[in-house]
Parts: C-alpha cells; structure tokens; sequence
C-alpha cells in the first residue's frame, strides 16, 4: 500500500468515525506515525490525547459528549450533560456528566473532564437513548428519564434545577406525563416528585 493510499485511509477513517484514536488505526494494521505527519500537515488535529479529527470536521457544540463516549463507550450520559444536550434549563457544565455501572472501573481519561454517577439496575438501563454526534455513537437518558435523576440526585445539583427541568421538558412537550411517572418509579423518587407533578398536571 502506497504512502498516498495509507494517508487516504486514515483521512476516510477519521470522517468516518467523527473522533479518531489511535488504536483504530493499529488494529487495522496502520502505523501510529501517520497521525503524527496528518498533523504536521494540518489534515488532521488532535483534541485530547489519543484523539483525533480532520481538520475541516464540522466541531458541534457536543463535541465533549462525543469525546467523552468515545473514550467510555459503556458510558450514558446523564443529569447536567443530558440537560444540556436536550435544551432543559439553564445547565452548562465544564464537565461531561456519565453514568457508569457500580462495578465499572472509572475510565482513564484527561479530558474531557468527567462526572462519574454510579447507577445500578433499572436505573442505568431504563430510559437510554441512542444519538451521532459527529459521526459517535453517544448513549443518553432520555429527557423523562434525565428529570427523574435529577430529582434523584437534587442534593448534588439542587432542587431549583430538577423543577427547572421539569417545568421545561413538559413546556417543550418532551415527554408525557405517564413517562415521567414511569421514570419516578424506577429512580424511587415517585414521593418527592408527585406534589410538583400533580400541581402541574
């Protein structure tokens, strides 16, 4: 395989992928070093360590969420992140907000900054979403599911930005009220939300 072809490749692999790491490469059987002289070129630019885009990629908003669901692909996005993500509230957090199994080890990652929650059960199952953000695969909870946790977790976040999220997701029509009810049951928050449900039903 010529330089060119191997250069073409690695190009059409990271258009492809959105975010590109260098293990994608080796277990293709490219050599590392290609990366290295993309970026020289200014073809390619690298964004995190390991992580790689082409130089004319379309950067979205949620590149962090990408980033981050590349590197953790087990992974769901949830609470602040999944707010923002939705358009729920005010929330513009620093730092990527994922959900992980209890027993997962916490990933090895330098940037983008993470915010581990450990879910279990129903709880880290229900209510994911499936979503591309430049080309990746990211896993959220869905805006019903992301209320509930947020009413789950208001001692960390605050009660003002799980009512806040509420009262948005049912203004924008994001989901119905029988999901709500659906998600309070499995987060076992039904009790703390029911007065704000019913006074807003």
């Amino acid at each position: 395989m010529t330089k060119e072809t191997t250069t073409e490749q690695v190009l059409e692999l990271a258009r492809r992928m959105g975010v590109l790491r260098v293990r994608d490469l080796t277990s293709r059987g490219i050599h590392p070093e290609y990366v290295r002289r993309l970026c020289k070129k200014g073809l390619l630019v690298r964004t995190g360590r390991g992580l790689y885009v082409v130089a004319d990629a379309e950067i979205s908003v949620h590149h962090g969420l990408a980033e981050a669901c590349k590197r953790a692909p087990h992974g769901v996005v949830c609470l602040l992140s999944a707010l923002q993500f939705y358009e729920l509230g005010t929330q513009s957090p620093f730092e990527v907000w994922m959900a992980l199994d209890r027993r997962a080890a916490r990933p090895r990652i330098d940037y983008p900054p993470l915010r581990i929650m450990r879910f279990s059960g129903e709880a880290l199952t229900e209510g994911v979403e499936e979503h591309s953000i430049e080309g990746v695969k990211v896993r959220l909870y869905n805006p019903a599911k992301t209320v509930a946790d947020c009413f789950k977790y208001r001692n960390k976040i605050g009660l003002d930005v799980a009512l806040e999220a509420l009262r948005d997701c049912r203004e924008q029509k994001k989901c119905s009220n029988d999901d709500l009810w659906r998600y309070a049951k499995i987060c076992r928050v039904a009790n703390v939300m029911r007065p704000y449900l019913e006074a807003t039903a």
